[in-house]
């Protein structure tokens, strides 16, 4: 098991490295997370939703995502209340309290109980059961009924390593703070440590190794470098910082490019949707952000502005409106420039979102910005599947792969508007299934879908980007880049851990 010292230490990205090498040893290895807290999700094989971060994990493995990686899931969808995901499925929304106050032990007895069956289909099934741990084991306020980290790791009995991340400062205190924060059995459990991210002269860190080693009387494994543009799906924070193409040559001058900004509202979800815009080489992306918006009055110049998925599509309408950003939407519009939404995105272009039973938050109904003629109704049943399908534009079509994934039902009040996108879904019969789905607006500046993962099929990214004015669009594969930075990361890996003593642990 992998734990780390914080959040963003690099357990995902330690856990991903660590399956795809024994993968290409031909170990049968799958990933695991107890419990996850994450925004960004995915479909899995068997109808459920995920972590993104385990359903890269899988990829790593070499096998479809499926629920038993990631049992327990919760989406949060306010400040203080979180949709509860177990094996796949919604199941309900509890405010804080419910996890952790003195009422929880009702939700975390079967939390435990559907942790530990995923894990023993696991043990079955593969040789090797790699697990990610969650935020700090050293969480005092969290630790009485802990799933995610040494609670788990000592009813499964399973040894752990600690990553700490040296690029942020503190790394000898985070790692003997966590230790000694732990019990004794639990201390007894971590059998080394990993530094991550560091950069610099590996001989002027060796003494403070060395005095590590001695006071804790536990080894380092390795110290990894600092891996500069590795692009892999981010588990749920926002890379917001500028993408540095080192292995691309310069383009010319007159080569044309395009200006693409996506809307980040408090309850963003699936903003790996964008990976594939932010690594092209013609296109200068930009998240847009309250923390952004402090820093100017107005958005960059653009040429298409992108509306993200949301968890709280409601309460991300009312911040959108609380910012400005509607007028500024319809002015981009007045001056030609194209718009898309995506899932909750497509949802507020709409007239009208209605959430009857509070799905998302309170109940209630929202006027959308007007934009659309599609009137949204949040319903208990969530819609997960994956999909493929062709994306019809200007005349022309691309066959995708994606997935979908909300509570919305969206209804057309005019029926005869283009619909863009066709899709496959396989019944259970086995039978193919032609099903509409979004629309173009008539003067073909908005698009809007609830289809993920668009953007990740080359064809169908480089015919949405021609509609969005980039008709020279360059062929960029989001899905071999990932196998590329996954291979890569392995080979760092190999290099820079004691394999040996790893390979001892797992056996």
């Amino acid at each position: 098991m992998v734990q780390g010292t914080m959040s963003d230490a690099g357990k995902s990205t330690l856990v991903a490295g660590l399956c795809r090498v024994l993968a290409r040893q031909h170990i049968k290895v799958a990933p695991f997370k107890p419990q996850n807290m994450a925004l960004n999700s995915a479909v899995t094989i068997d109808g459920g939703e995920i972590g993104r971060a385990q359903a890269l994990q899988a990829i790593a493995c070499n096998l479809p995502p499926h629920t038993d990686f990631n049992p327990v899931l919760l989406k949060p969808s306010s400040d203080t209340g979180a949709q509860v995901i177990v094996h796949g499925k919604a199941l309900t929304t509890l405010e804080a309290k419910a996890f952790f106050g003195p009422q929880s032990k009702s939700y975390k007895t079967l939390a435990l109980a559907a942790v530990m069956q995923s894990y023993q289909r696991l043990q079955q099934q593969y040789s090797v059961v790699v697990i990610e741990g969650a935020g700090s084991p050293a969480e005092i306020n969290l630790r009485q009924g802990d799933i995610a980290n040494m609670g788990f790791a000592e009813v499964a009995d399973c040894p752990v390593i600690i990553i700490a991340d040296i690029d942020k400062g503190g790394v000898f205190a985070h790692l003997v703070g966590t230790l000694t924060l732990l019990s004794p059995s639990e201390q007894a459990r971590v059998k080394g440590f990993v530094i991550n991210r560091f950069r610099g002269d590996i001989s002027l860190l060796q003494p403070g190794i060395d005095w590590l080693e001695q006071y804790t009387r536990k080894p380092v494994l390795g110290v990894l470098p600092y891996l500069h543009d590795l692009h892999l799906d981010a588990e749920d924070a926002l890379v917001d910082a500028p993408l540095h193409r080192t292995n691309t040559p310069p383009l010319p001058q007159q080569t044309p490019r395009l200006t693409v900004l996506v809307l980040v509202y408090p309850r963003i979800s699936n903003h790996t949707d964008f990976d594939p815009l932010r690594l092209h080489p013609q296109i200068d992306f930009h998240y847009v952000s309250m923390q952004s918006m402090a820093q100017s009055s107005d958005w960059p110049a653009a040429d298409l502005v992108i509306l993200p998925g949301s968890k709280n599509v409601r309460a991300d309408l009312a911040f959108m409106r609380q910012q400005g950003w509607h007028t500024k939407l319809n002015s981009h519009l007045r001056y030609g420039g194209k718009v898309i939404g995506i899932c909750g995105g497509y949802q507020m272009l709409g007239l009208l979102i209605d959430d009857p039973l509070g799905i998302e938050d309170s109940a209630g109904c929202s006027k959308g910005l007007g934009l659309l003629p599609v009137n949204t109704v949040l319903k208990a049943n969530k819609t997960l599947t994956q999909v493929r399908g062709h994306l019809r534009l200007q005349g022309h079509q691309a066959e995708f792969c994606g997935y979908e994934i909300h509570c919305g039902e969206s209804s057309l009040t005019q029926p005869d508007v283009t619909q863009p996108i066709v899709i496959e879904q396989i019944a259970e019969q086995g039978l193919t299934v032609a099903t509409p789905d979004g629309l173009v607006s008539d003067d073909q500046q908005i698009l809007a879908t609830y289809i993920h993962g668009l953007f990740d099929n080359p064809q169908a990214c480089q015919l949405i980007l021609s509609w969005a004015g980039l008709t020279q669009a360059q062929h960029i594969d989001i899905n071999q880049i990932r196998e590329q930075q996954l291979e890569r990361l392995a080979d760092v890996l190999e290099a820079h851990l004691d394999m040996n003593t790893l390979k001892g642990l797992i056996a």
